[in-house]
């Protein structure tokens, strides 16, 4: 039903998707471990207010559409640049996880950039490819 030429850029796609649900998730579960040492009240105590604020609303939102809620967990409400919020906010629970804040950020920044057309069903340019590899792999050094 869908034309030929969008299924072969969705399929091209799809490796893109998949390293970003890697990514997104893992960070996530990351951050859970990492946080939940500082006792079961973390989100509320650690995680910034604009951060939280916005996973309520989010939430809040998919509730009122009547559909199946994706998780009970607030931290599966935020996006992927409020998950760097929270690793800043909390840079010394992360400093034995990442080697250098600065890297850090800039690693965030490139990989949210990147992941805007990739998350919007759009094609990445053969160069923005190249750039997401190189990306994961600054992602993989700086982490110690």
């Amino acid at each position: 039903q869908f034309d030929q030429a969008i299924r072969k850029e969705a399929a091209e796609m799809k490796t893109h998707y998949e390293l970003f649900y890697c990514l997104e998730n893992s960070l996530r579960e990351l951050i859970t471990e990492t946080m939940k040492v500082l006792g079961a009240n973390w989100w509320e105590e650690k995680v910034p207010e604009p951060v939280r604020r916005e996973a309520e609303a989010n939430r809040k939102r998919e509730s009122e559409m009547g559909v199946t809620l994706r998780s009970d967990d607030p931290i599966d409400y935020t996006t992927f640049g409020q998950l760097g919020d929270i690793v800043r906010a909390n840079w010394a629970q992360f400093a034995d996880t990442f080697s250098n804040p600065q890297a850090f950020n800039r690693i965030m920044t490139s990989l949210n950039q990147l992941r805007a057309p990739i998350a919007h069903c759009c094609p990445l340019a053969p160069d923005e490819v190249d750039r997401l590899r190189l990306t994961l792999k600054d992602w993989f050094r700086v982490m110690s």
